[in-house]
């Protein structure tokens, strides 16, 4: 019977090999292994589709040898199933022969496959233990799949995807389905090939204590709110507006309000107290005028805002919307993290530093979140030595220890890394964000959690989550205006669970 896995742990290839090598090291049977990841795939396919012919596509390792064991179990289950192999079944070996020995439908060639819109296709060629690009019959196959727009359920993960970056060379189909063992991959949730992975579904195949164990040291997650509910800070009766959280916005020019607006509202949507945008003379009117409930206060020199920043009463600080990129950027940034409190650092904070990224690094104090897209990464990153061909978890990984800063990698697969190794990437992200202001948004957000005491880790993950949430909550036309109301039903649903 399947049995979800309920980790929110990620696991590389590699990993999985390992706590499958364990477990088996302990005696337990790799047989057994095989038997209840087929059955898991079969029962998958049991729950999804309405009966239909399948076809079952078999490689020539242990993915394949689950395959033949999906096959036998939806074939005792009256489906009709055929299986289409990739390499003569006498040059299996191992548990794959023996999977295949007690399959005894039909099996032809994978070259003979005929495809058609009426046949469930299961994908178990290569799964996780391919890192190369498909090629010959397996590669045609794969192709056709894709050209008949198929239904395709994945065994582990969609051959030629690879599972640790998410990156594939070939044509390749859309899974309606992938069903993983242990634990999920870094591929399921990294483009691109998480938007080919469909509903991905975690299953327990007996050795969770050894998935585990491989886990801690490693490090990965996906960003699942258990993973930081315990960190979220609610109201109480004794509180104040200040008590809940204080968070400075530090303004921007005239034409570039609109970003420090919707941080600084998004800030107090997510929950705290109070929020102050420091601006000048000029600029007064414009946050005055559309900000009821952000306060504002007018910095008339460098003095007046390290008084502001320091202020006792303001417990986090945030800076780059629409701040632009001018010749006091860089002392602003370097005046807020002097004073060690929480500092998220967004777009114009990030690309001020472009030419010259350790005199950022070398400021940071205290808890500081870096919230880069891939262009502001790559600029602040490009005079170091961040090997930007890693797999996106690495490289944020990486990027968070080369600045000894929280960083959030963003995009539709955002990932989000801490200087002592944490990663999680994220797994409601949504093209509906994909508008001008989401990200000053995601910044409020962020910096508002920082301000009502969350840690740095835990604000960048919850934060990054409910901003997916209110994409999720969304549709096409969406702008960046209607995200902060959103923020306080996801919210409520959060202080329900």
């Amino acid at each position: 019977m399947l049995t979800e896995s309920k980790t929110t742990a990620l696991l590389t290839a590699e990993a999985m090999r390992g706590a499958e090598s364990q477990a088996i090291a302990d005696g337990i049977s790799a047989w057994e292994m095989m038997q209840q990841a087929g059955e898991a795939v079969a029962e998958s396919v049991l729950r999804l589709f309405e009966i239909s012919p399948v076809c079952v596509m078999c490689g020539p390792g242990n993915n394949g040898g689950d395959g033949y064991v999906a096959a036998s179990f939806l074939r005792q289950a009256g489906w009709e199933v055929q299986v289409g192999t990739l390499v003569p079944p006498e040059q299996l070996t191992g548990n794959a022969r023996r999977a295949y020995e007690n399959w005894n439908g039909l099996t032809i060639p994978l070259s003979e496959l005929v495809i058609d819109s009426d046949t469930v296709y299961i994908d178990a060629l290569f799964g996780t233990g391919l890192n190369r690009p498909l090629d010959g019959e397996a590669a045609d196959t794969m192709q056709r799949l894709a050209a008949a727009r198929a239904r395709v359920v994945a065994v582990d993960i969609l051959s030629g995807v690879n599972a640790d970056s998410g990156r594939f060379s070939n044509v390749l189909p859309n899974a309606a389905a992938t069903i993983t063992f242990g634990a999920k991959k870094p591929g399921h949730l990294l483009l691109p090939g998480a938007g080919l992975a469909g509903f991905v579904a975690s299953v327990d195949i007996g050795i969770m204590p050894y998935v585990n164990a491989v886990a801690e040291p490693l490090g990965l997650q996906e960003n699942r709110v258990e993973n930081w509910f315990s960190s979220m800070r609610w109201p109480a009766v004794t509180d104040h507006k200040y008590s809940r959280g204080a968070l400075v916005v530090l303004g921007g020019a005239e034409s570039m309000t609109g970003a420090s607006r919707l941080a600084a509202t998004a800030a107090l949507r997510a929950g705290a107290g109070a929020v102050t945008v420091a601006c000048s003379s000029q600029t007064l009117p414009l946050y005055a005028s559309t900000l009821m409930a952000v306060m504002t206060r007018v910095i008339s020199d460098s003095g007046a805002l390290q008084d502001l920043f320091e202020e006792t009463k303001q417990t986090a600080l945030l800076l780059g919307p629409g701040l632009g990129v001018q010749e006091n950027t860089r002392s602003r940034v370097a005046m807020a993290l002097a004073t060690a409190k929480p500092t998220v650092l967004d777009a114009d904070a990030l690309t001020a530093f472009a030419d010259d990224p350790q005199a950022l690094f070398s400021e940071v104090r205290g808890e500081v979140i870096l919230t880069p897209h891939a262009g502001e990464l790559q600029r602040l990153f490009a005079k170091t030595p961040l090997d930007l061909s890693q797999p996106k978890w690495q490289v944020a990984r990486e990027a968070a220890r080369m600045s000894r800063c929280v960083v959030v990698y963003k995009g539709f697969d955002t990932v989000i890394a801490a200087p002592d190794g944490r990663v999680a990437i994220n797994n409601n992200g949504t093209p509906v964000l994909a508008t001008a202001g989401s990200g000053d948004v995601l910044a409020g957000i962020i910096g508002s959690l920082c301000a009502q005491g969350m840690p740095a880790f835990e604000a960048a993950c919850a934060g990054v989550s409910m901003h997916g949430e209110a994409g999720q909550r969304s549709s096409v036309g969406m702008i960046a205006d209607d995200l902060p109301s959103l923020l306080p039903g996801i919210l409520n649903d959060l202080l329900q669970m």
